[in-house]
């Protein structure tokens, strides 16, 4: 059974990181570590809130480098610690602000020390070209595994 419909855009992404998967699911799953790299390339992440349960929300505040913070807002549907995480994504603010919710799943595959993440976005706001998401979750990626390598080595 698929999450996504028929002719539905959507954005696929794995990404090999140096890190087991325990680490790389808390850094997705704890607010100051999720600061610390969320968002592409030169945005920054000064506000995360995060209620892991299903049912529960977050709300993610995404600063670029120069112009208005974005706001993006969601719902857990599955929680399945630490190899899956599925949840809507909304923009209160940004692109795409509105009513939309698309569908992110996220799996943290277990590879010995490293961690494979797959990240699915679908459904997509229609008319939405699926380039800035991909661009956004592939520079988030490497965020991602600059931060969990450093915090590794630090522990």
């Amino acid at each position: 059974m698929s999450d996504s419909e028929p002719g539905d855009v959507q954005v696929r992404l794995a990404r090999l990181i140096e890190a087991p998967s325990h680490l790389v699911y808390e850094a997705w799953t704890t607010p100051a570590l999720l600061r610390l790299w969320w968002g592409p390339g030169g945005f920054t992440c000064p506000e995360a809130e995060i209620d892991l349960r299903p049912g529960g929300g977050y709300r993610l505040v995404m600063q670029p480098p120069q112009g208005a913070a974005m706001v993006l807002v969601g719902t857990y549907r599955e929680i399945t610690a630490p190899s899956r995480l599925v949840y809507t994504w909304r923009w209160d603010t940004g692109p795409a602000s509105g009513e939309h919710e698309s569908l992110v799943t996220v799996e943290f595959h277990d590879r010995g020390p490293r961690t494979e993440v797959v990240v699915s976005h679908a459904q997509l706001p229609p008319g939405h070209d699926a380039s800035p998401y991909r661009v956004g979750w592939d520079e988030g990626l490497d965020k991602l595994a600059v931060q969990v390598k450093g915090s590794r080595a630090n522990a």
